[in-house]
């Protein structure tokens, strides 16, 4: 059960009325007061009034004095009131009640419980706003903690990748470097299934065939093959990637080059598309995507579009 920090006027009032109707004599009230927790400090004054003479003081005066000093503890007077409140309103046994105020406690205590069941609504709603508000603003929070690591990671990625272009000299270890910054990229829009890997003979242990990445883009896994070479790709590097494609069932295939395609790899990749979703990309696009820190998986959603509806499988978007 929930209520204000301290009872409030008219419910001070109402309870004030109640409990004396709810026991007979006025050490019944004293020990309903005490049996809800209100401290023998809050109870000393009436205790010594009653025992002292019966008839100076009446059980409204008995609750109204124990009630005041309880309303006025704050934090230490909390649980005290809470099952103060709790009694009266869980309160049934009218019949011990004497018979000509059993009606009236019952009307008194109708009208508390009423009241308190209107506040505790309106506590639930708040309660519930504040719950979808916190969650709202954490929601909020998550999210923008998330865009800035994206941007961070974007940025690292970014910087990684224009390494690579000072590499001249290194061109093995460098496409090795490419694959790791793509993957990260993929892996920075959480469209990264696997990162590249060796397929082995089960029995020879020999490397039967490498895959540079893995994604999932519109709900279709995707093999990623690139290469960073000086001259466009010919069909001596793009034959054995669309051969893994017709190894698996379902496969598409991504191809990311540094120096454009020979027309001829174009055109071969134009007639699998009748039974593969297969697309090229330049190196050039993923550099200016990440200037503009453009979103990928629309970017490649797009590509796949153009080499699905249009059968163009190079659309170039550099803009």
């Amino acid at each position: 059960m929930t209520e204000a920090f301290h009872y409030p006027p008219q419910l001070f009032s109402q309870l004030v009325d109640a409990i004396p109707l709810l026991c007979r004599s006025k050490k019944d009230v004293i020990l309903f007061l005490r049996g809800a927790g209100v401290s023998p400090e809050d109870l000393a004054e009436v205790e010594r009034a009653v025992n002292a003479d019966r008839n100076s003081i009446n059980k409204f005066d008995i609750v109204r004095n124990v009630l005041t000093k309880v309303n006025a503890r704050g934090d230490n007077g909390l649980r005290a009131r809470r099952e103060i409140l709790k009694r009266v309103v869980e309160f049934e046994s009218f019949e011990t009640c004497w018979e000509n105020d059993q009606y009236r406690a019952k009307g008194l205590v109708a009208s508390i419980r009423e009241a308190v069941h209107k506040k505790d609504s309106f506590t639930r709603m708040k309660q519930e706003r504040d719950a979808e508000r916190n969650e709202r603003l954490a929601k909020q929070q998550a999210e923008r903690a998330a865009a800035t690591e994206k941007r961070t990671m974007l940025d690292d990625i970014n910087k990684r990748l224009s390494v690579l272009f000072t590499m001249d000299n290194k061109p093995q270890e460098r496409g090795k470097l490419l694959e790791a910054v793509l993957n990260d990229l993929f892996q920075a829009y959480g469209i990264l299934v696997r990162e590249d890997f060796r397929r082995k003979d089960p029995d020879t242990l020999v490397v039967v065939e490498q895959i540079d990445g893995v994604i999932e883009l519109n709900g279709q896994i995707h093999l990623v093959e690139m290469k960073w070479l000086n001259s466009p790709v010919g069909m001596g590097e793009f034959m054995p990637h669309l051969g893994r494609l017709f190894l698996r069932a379902n496969a598409h295939g991504i191809f990311i080059a540094t120096n454009g395609y020979a027309e001829s790899v174009v055109a071969e990749c134009r007639a699998a598309l009748s039974q593969r979703t297969m697309f090229l990309c330049s190196l050039h696009e993923f550099v200016m995507l990440l200037q503009r820190q453009d979103d990928l998986a629309e970017f490649l959603k797009r590509k796949s579009q153009a080499a699905i509806v249009d059968k163009n499988p190079f659309l170039e978007i550099l803009s």
